[in-house]
């Protein structure tokens, strides 16, 4: 039988409904596609369900790891051409400054998801990563 657990998400309450394993491959039989989705959001949720909690967890990120990994990340875009900048920290939440080729690139967006912040969320403590211009 589905599991049910209970989020709350801007002060209100929401139910959410996860599949058993068992019930996913039921699904899996008739309609793989569905399974599929069903599996994917369910992945979704119990991660953003996570992400803030051990964010809160740890604390206030540590400014030089924070520094390090920034030192980590302008190296990769720099290859580049392009350029990163610690403007601070803000809370959990760290705020940064994409210059160089990356500061009119359309990749920028995609580098500061899949590039950025895989490195500078590994440092404990760092929930997000933001470009301010």
């Amino acid at each position: 039988m589905a599991s049910e657990r209970t989020m709350a998400n801007d002060d209100r309450k929401q139910t959410i409904r996860f599949f058993t394993e068992e019930e996913l491959d039921a699904l899996e039989e008739t309609d793989p596609d569905m399974a599929y989705r069903i599996a994917r959001a369910q992945a979704i949720a119990a991660r953003d369900r996570l992400a803030p909690t051990q964010a809160s967890e740890t604390g206030p990120p540590d400014r030089a790891a924070v520094e390090r990994a920034i030192e980590d990340v302008r190296r990769i875009l720099q290859r580049d051409g392009g350029d990163i900048e610690l403007i601070g920290i803000d809370g959990t939440r760290v705020q940064v400054r994409m210059k160089g080729a990356c500061a009119g690139c359309p990749n920028s967006v995609l580098d500061l998801r899949h590039v950025v912040e895989k490195i500078v969320c590994a440092v404990p403590g760092v929930s997000s990563v933001v470009n301010t211009f």
